[in-house]
């Protein structure tokens, strides 16, 4: 009892995390709480702002892991409206649709077995042998035998397209660069003043979306080897590239992922793939080439999970997959570079 009182301490308090909430408000212009390890290389913004999940979703939050159909199929969510997203809200009548993907079912690597399968006894707010099952923002509840969104109700239980009940880690590399003019030097936004500040994008074969390339963290793996595993994969071909080639963008990559680094976010994310008992967590990390050196070597080529790779321009009109825009919104921020051309939304860091 005591454990449960105290899962249900943290899930009120601090477990409820949304995105929309990460981000500074467009109507006025205040800085971002954050903390800084010196002057530094390594920036964390961890929560700022605390969803009210538990109590009660806002109306921006918590969207797209509410829609439907759910991604790869024709499964509809049970509709869930935003007074009733959080857990704390009674909701007797709450019937979601039961819902995991074949692919999941039929027991690749990657992925968790049946909560009902008498030999799996995961050990759910913990590391479990080489699977990470704590979440990034803290304790959440076990209801029947099963973990429980901290976001609050999705509509749909079971775990979708995710592999693992409760937590799947993610890691997503945003690679900038300055964007200039022939003779080199910076662009400046005619609107703005600003900077313009160009990131790494790659299309997903799987939705069609622009997207920071990223994916899942392996089993005993450290996020920055996710982050260039999967950088390499995605927006440079490397999986098909020949032993000589790979040997040569090992080094390019090892240059680049050596640079100054930001950790913009760690946490829930926002994902249309989260169900309530499954739910996507990433850690997005900034690399910037302020000289461009590095990536003016280095060819673009779609590989893997990747249809098309391009440098696009960052601005507060980028449509992206999930919660993308939100961290591409932070990393501008942070480089105090052009986001948007409404003057009062384009927070200059005061």
């Amino acid at each position: 009892m005591a454990t449960r009182s105290l899962e249900k301490a943290f899930a009120t308090v601090s477990l409820s995390v949304a995105l929309a909430s990460v981000t500074v408000e467009s109507s006025g212009c205040r800085s971002i709480p954050a903390h800084r390890n010196s002057f530094s290389s390594h920036w964390f913004h961890l929560n700022s702002n605390i969803m009210s999940g538990s109590n009660g979703a806002k109306e921006n939050s918590h969207n797209k892991a509410r829609t439907s159909p759910y991604p790869g199929s024709k499964v509809e969510r049970s509709q869930v409206p935003n007074e009733k997203v959080g857990w704390l809200v009674e909701w007797q009548d709450y019937n979601p649709v039961e819902y995991t993907a074949l692919s999941v079912l039929a027991g690749p690597r990657w992925a968790d077995p049946q909560i009902s399968e008498s030999t799996f006894s995961p050990k759910f707010n913990e590391k479990d042998g080489h699977v990470e099952r704590k979440s990034q923002n803290g304790l959440y509840e076990i209801e029947n035998g099963r973990p429980r969104n901290p976001a609050g109700r999705t509509g749909l239980v079971g775990r979708g397209l995710l592999g693992r009940w409760g937590p799947n880690h993610a890691a997503d590399p945003i690679i900038t660069r300055w964007k200039r003019d022939s003779s080199g030097n910076k662009i400046t936004h005619p609107v703005s003043g600003k900077h313009i500040l160009q990131f790494v994008a790659i299309k997903r074969k799987d939705c069609g979306e622009w997207a920071i390339p990223g994916g899942m963290v392996d089993p005993g793996e450290k996020i920055s080897a996710t982050l260039k595993r999967e950088f390499g994969e995605e927006a440079l071909n490397s999986l098909q590239k020949s032993s000589a080639e790979k040997r040569e963008l090992e080094e390019q990559l090892h240059k680049l992922f050596s640079q100054e680094h930001l950790v913009v976010y760690k946490g829930y994310v926002d994902d249309p793939r989260n169900t309530d008992n499954a739910w996507m967590e990433t850690e997005a990390v900034n690399y910037h080439d302020e000289t461009g050196e590095i990536m003016d070597n280095l060819a673009l080529e779609a590989g893997d999970d990747a249809g098309k790779v391009k440098w696009v321009d960052i601005s507060d009109k980028l449509k992206l997959y999930a919660s993308h825009s939100q961290f591409i919104r932070l990393v501008a921020e942070k480089r105090d570079a052009h986001w948007s051309e409404d003057t009062e939304a384009d927070c200059r860091g005061s």
